[in-house]
């Protein structure tokens, strides 16, 4: 495979042939255009994204020190052969014949994709060069990259001329299809990046980008309410049905065409799957950050609820229970009525168990799994048929973003509103205040650290807390960070040499319940680095050097052995 480069119209790209074209005749017949379309969508849009805590507080694994480099594959992100695919069908369309009243939504969703995928480029790498038209061999393709300020104009650029042809909203057979209610929420996503201490380190909260990203988000939140969106009353529902109102950008997964988006056979326990385990299990520090039923942190004296570590699951925000799963936990996988979920050494199937070692891995089983996005009626042999969408934007990740921006530009006001509401929706009580457990008079930093805090609780491994955390340049908050798992190390104060045939019965049984055991927290790695390692440099991930090898015009980022700087400053 060969890296191509071109001007600042036209890039770098990964293509085995750069001559090969699309079918004479593809764009003037709606259908073939339209499966071209459909296979942008694929290439553009993954699923979930799993083990995606690892890098932050939520799942198991350490991020050691040299685990990203200029040299290796990780955290680079360069999808310029899907970037040409993209505008293939931009210029070949806009010469169509096919009537303006098809093929102008078809040329709006294309420019939102190419929207999509530059905005992941910039923010993982900063600025990256712009092609607005195919590259042919014929080209001068050894070019610069455009600044981030460049990259930044052209997103909102594409998007705003995507809204232009758009209808508000897409439904039924077309639900998933790029409308102005996603467009108009990404595009408050973008700038709420673009306002953020990553891309302005030297005025990281007074810039004047933060006003933008306050009217954009409060745009596309008015705009989602006048269209029928809003945040789904039952936070248990929002995972268990399809089409609802708070998903707005859904990826659709349909058995048996579709599935496995979420990788349900690698994150369900193995004595209820096949071939793998392990992903997304919640760390300690994960299932700390749900507070009580009354909205106070676990163990806050103010709460009414008193907290310690042998009864840690009673009486928590109800999102621990639609989300987590723990010792003792029912957890009716395979449709298995009553099932619970051990994971005790002696007392869980031993694939479960916290401290087995399948492969030689570093670290073990945590003691928690997830039940977020797990279809548990699917038999094991059937696991990989699992097609819950994956929501790319849901309506609370705009209330989410409207609220950091409000509060940003002196409207607490705003904020504390969505914060509440959110609370609200998960069945936090309101208290006496009103308030659902959060402090009175909180100042602009401390509601930045509750939405944050807040955030961590409701995306759990929807792959927003690394990002959220490296936006708001607080890193520092992972460098050093050792993980821990809680193990259950007694059944009815026997230990694991101590349980005895009648224990083991219970448990096949399923009638040993959490408070039956005792608890510990213990570090998870065995061996190897224990603490994670963030440096500064993880600001902006660098260019893969093979990339830069076949074309020197691509400068390498500042702190990664370039001059380029990635910054708005």
């Amino acid at each position: 495979m060969m890296a191509i480069f071109s001007s600042c119209s036209k890039v770098l790209n990964d293509v085995d042939d750069l001559s090969r074209y699309p079918t004479e005749g593809t764009f003037e017949d709606p259908l073939t255009a339209t499966a071209y379309l459909n296979n942008l969508y694929a290439r553009s849009l993954s699923g979930w994204p799993v083990n995606n805590g690892t890098y932050s507080d939520e799942s198991k694994g350490i991020i050691g020190d040299g685990a990203i480099t200029t040299d290796n594959g990780t955290m680079k992100y360069w999808p310029y052969a899907a970037v040409r695919s993209i505008n293939i069908f931009l210029k070949e369309m806009s010469k169509s014949t096919i009537p303006a009243a098809q093929k102008d939504p078809m040329i709006g969703q294309a420019k939102f994709l190419r929207a999509f995928l530059y905005f992941k480029m910039v923010y993982y790498h900063g600025g990256v060069p712009i092609i607005e038209i195919p590259q042919e061999l014929t080209d001068d393709l050894k070019v610069k990259r455009n600044s981030t300020a460049e990259c930044f104009n052209f997103i909102i650029k594409d998007l705003d001329e995507a809204a232009k042809v758009l209808p508000a909203k897409y439904t039924d057979n077309d639900r998933g299809r790029i409308d102005q209610a996603i467009v108009k929420s990404f595009k408050g996503r973008v700038l709420l990046y673009k306002a953020s201490p990553q891309f302005n380190p030297t005025n990281p909260y007074g810039n004047a980008y933060w006003q933008d990203a306050y009217t954009v988000n409060r745009d596309a939140k008015d705009f989602l309410d006048l269209n029928g969106y809003g945040l789904l009353e039952d936070f248990k529902k929002l995972f268990e049905t399809k089409g609802h109102k708070e998903n707005v950008f859904s990826v659709i997964y349909v058995n048996p065409a579709k599935t496995n988006g979420r990788g349900e056979d690698g994150i369900r326990p193995l004595s209820e799957s096949k071939n793998a385990t392990g992903n997304d299990e919640p760390i300690w520090a994960m299932a700390e950050a749900f507070p009580m039923k009354d909205g106070k942190k676990p163990g806050d004296p103010s709460s009414a609820y008193s907290y310690n570590l042998q009864n840690y699951w009673k009486n928590r925000d109800p999102r621990f229970d639609a989300t987590m799963v723990w010792n003792g936990e029912l957890y009716e996988l395979s449709g298995i009525k009553g099932r619970r979920q051990y994971t005790m050494a002696g007392i869980a199937k031993s694939m479960d168990a916290f401290g087995f070692v399948i492969q030689g891995e570093n670290f073990s089983r945590t003691g928690f799994y997830t039940r977020k996005g797990i279809m548990e009626e699917l038999p094991s042999a059937q696991v990989t048929l699992n097609d819950v969408d994956w929501p790319e934007i849901r309506y609370a990740e705009v209330l989410f973003n409207y609220a950091e921006a409000a509060n940003e530009i002196g409207k607490p006001a705003e904020a504390l509103a969505v914060l509440k509401a959110i609370r609200h929706r998960a069945g936090i009580e309101p208290g006496i205040d009103g308030m659902y457990g959060l402090k009175v008079g909180m100042s602009r930093e401390e509601i930045r650290t509750a939405l944050l805090d807040e955030k961590y609780v409701e995306f759990m491994f929807e792959g927003k807390r690394f990002w959220d955390l490296r936006r708001h340049r607080l890193l520092h908050k992972l460098d050093g960070m050792h993980k821990y798992g809680l193990m259950a190390t007694a059944v009815n104060g026997r230990t694991v040499e101590e349980i005895t045939a009648d224990d083991i019965l219970k448990a096949n049984r399923f009638e040993l319940l959490p408070e039956h055991f005792t608890y510990k927290v213990v570090e998870l790695i065995t061996n190897g680095p224990k603490a994670m390692v963030m440096p500064e440099s993880y600001y902006f991930f660098p260019i893969q050097l093979s990339n830069i090898n076949q074309n020197p015009n691509l400068e390498q980022n500042k702190n990664w052995g370039g001059n380029f700087d990635p910054t708005l400053h």
